[in-house]
């Protein structure tokens, strides 16, 4: 478990393509979309935040603006699909 969060994992780690803890949602990025998360003031995920060294993993909040649009959401996920897949 991850720092006392409610989390919820795919069973096939490597395959990963999202992360939902403590009632926030995650998608996977790359170079290839990164941007657009941090342009959105989006934060990455940090499963022991309470830690002095710790481990940024390469998913990042998914923004509320775009939970908020289905259309918009959908790019957004494919996008972060395609990464898991590539990274097979």
């Amino acid at each position: 478990m991850v720092s006392n969060q409610k989390s919820i994992y795919a069973r096939n780690f490597r395959r990963l393509r999202k992360i939902y803890a403590d009632d926030v949602a995650y998608l996977k990025v790359d170079d290839s979309n990164k941007q657009d998360f941090v342009e959105a003031n989006s934060s990455p995920f940090n499963p022991y935040p309470d830690k002095v060294k710790t481990t940024v993993m390469s998913y990042y909040e998914i923004p509320v603006d775009v939970l908020e649009d289905r259309d918009q959401l959908a790019v957004w996920a494919e996008r972060s699909f395609a990464i898991a897949r590539k990274k097979k």
